[in-house]
């Protein structure tokens, strides 16, 4: 529906910039807490803006933990009901409060789950949405947000604003913005919302959550400093046992192209790039990977880069800050085998 047709809002009715924090089991996810970081410097920029982040079945705990990252109030949705997540229930919980305290600025990480939820709340709100932003700013004539996106394959920046409708919303990867540093003497309120939602449309199934036991216990690709990924060079899943034990020797974590995502030897969640995960890490080793536009966008903050590559040409080649010609069979098991040594 055009956003003529949509019924106007009275804009100064909406104040502060606003984060969805997604937990994970006991704890909130990063992205939620790199968020809040960003949402900080938006509402400087708005003329000290309050921070506000809303966590769904979440404890007084991870509220605490959004304060002490940037939150100035933090609202906890109470209800039994979304102990489980389910996205239309859960989406209608976060749009009552984002209606209820009216932010200017509603922002999401772009996990798996926020880019399910960003689109129910935004139809619930009759507001827009921007996917996968890898930066926002403020524009000082007319205080729109400037949601900035790659697009064209990521051969072009767009730039996506929403002057009429209220809350602007975005979602962002995580590890794009860094988490700020965590400062226990912070201070804020805390809110208990009890909210009630229409009869569950969703059923719910009990199934199996399978892991891959080889990486179960291995850092998430969004948090390491260490990261070793493989692409389609590899040949088949049996050439991630190499990366595994690498990472495990420098203490890092495993992740994957696309290719490696789509032929089956990798889960999504270790997928590195601009349909994937944004990484910064202090290390990142491509083995195998060609380099496509698209996988190195979700590299572009990382300190070093080191590629295993047989193509001299390849594009990751030429990005990285050391390149290694040849065959990662042959290669990997020296550096294991030296790192071992080197250790011992």
């Amino acid at each position: 529906m055009p956003c003529s047709l949509w019924p106007p809002v009275n804009k100064e009715e909406y104040k502060g910039v606003w984060v969805y924090l997604e937990r994970e089991g006991s704890r909130l996810k990063d992205v939620g807490l790199e968020l809040l970081g960003k949402a900080r410097d938006l509402a400087q920029k708005l003329g000290g803006a309050e921070v506000g982040g809303v966590i769904v079945a979440g404890t007084e705990e991870m509220a605490r933990e959004a304060v002490y990252h940037g939150a100035d109030k933090v609202v906890i949705i109470d209800n039994p009901d979304l102990k489980v997540y389910t996205p239309a229930e859960y989406a209608e919980a976060i749009a009552k409060v984002v209606g209820k305290y009216k932010p200017e600025i509603f922002l999401i990480g772009a996990t798996k789950r926020g880019r399910e939820l960003a689109a129910y709340i935004a139809n619930t709100l009759t507001t827009g949405i921007t996917a996968d932003c890898t930066a926002l700013e403020i524009d000082p004539k007319t205080c729109d947000l400037l949601q900035i996106r790659p697009t064209f394959g990521g051969t072009q920046l767009a730039t996506i604003r929403t002057p009429q409708r209220r809350p602007q919303m975005a979602s962002v990867r995580p590890g794009v913005f860094p988490k700020p540093p965590r400062d226990t003497s912070r201070t804020g309120q805390i809110i208990v919302e009890k909210v009630e939602i229409a009869k569950r449309r969703t059923r719910l199934v009990s199934i199996e959550k399978r892991l891959e036991k080889d990486v179960a216990d291995l850092p998430p690709v969004e948090s390491a400093d260490v990261v070793i990924a493989g692409g389609r060079g590899l040949g088949s899943v049996e050439g991630f046992k190499l990366l595994i034990d690498l990472a495990k020797l420098l203490g890092g974590t495993v992740g994957a192209s696309l290719m490696a995502v789509r032929a089956g030897w990798a889960p999504h969640t270790r997928q590195i790039g601009q349909t994937g995960k944004t990484i910064r890490p202090k290390l990142y080793i491509a083995v195998g990977i060609s380099g496509a536009i698209q996988h190195l966008m979700g590299i572009m903050e990382t300190k070093t880069i080191i590629a295993i590559n047989p193509d001299p040409h390849a594009p990751i080649m030429e990005n990285a800050d050391y390149a290694v010609v040849g065959d990662y069979k042959q290669i990997l098991p020296l550096l294991i085998e030296e790192i071992k040594r080197l250790k011992s």
